[in-house]
């Protein structure tokens, strides 16, 4: 099967870009470093992207962008995501996951963020908690644009 890559580059991001918040700011970090993105959503995206950028859209349903980005996404690429089980598999295909609060996902904290949503979840189911997330702030994404530069320069320097 022929690769999905856009160009020879050895990385690429993916994003799972229905609600994220730094979709513009991976698109300027990639093009600085001439890297491919695929910008995968449920739903057409109105933003020029230009053209290092595979805007995908997938059929509606629970986890078809997450399912597209495991399936495609591989050893040293760079997933962008604040979805847990989605970053797991990110990591168990050798990829980087990035939240966009630039919170890096690893094997040694996957399984701690894991418990902590199953958690989250089962609190909220019994009324024990309401729900409340944090707002994305500018300390935020100051912290993701440089845990993102930080990880294309290393990924960059191992291949």
């Amino acid at each position: 099967m022929e690769s999905l890559k856009i160009s020879m580059a050895k990385i690429s991001i993916y994003i799972d870009a229905d609600a994220c918040p730094v979709k513009d700011e991976v698109l300027k970090v990639a093009y600085r470093h001439d890297t491919p993105v695929f910008l995968v959503s449920n739903q057409w995206m109105r933003m020029e992207v230009g053209p290092l950028v595979k805007k995908i859209v997938v059929s509606e349903g629970a986890d078809e962008a997450d399912n597209w980005i495991a399936d495609n996404i591989a050893k040293n690429d760079i997933a962008i995501t604040s979805d847990i089980p989605l970053a797991k598999r990110c990591l168990d295909a050798g990829a980087v996951a990035l939240g966009p609060t630039g919170k890096i996902f690893s094997t040694d904290n996957i399984g701690m963020a894991l418990a902590m949503r199953e958690l989250n979840a089962h609190l909220r189911e019994t009324g024990e908690s309401k729900g409340y997330n944090a707002s994305f702030t500018k300390a935020d994404r100051s912290n993701f644009l440089q845990e993102l530069e930080r990880q294309i320069t290393a990924l960059s320097r191992q291949n």
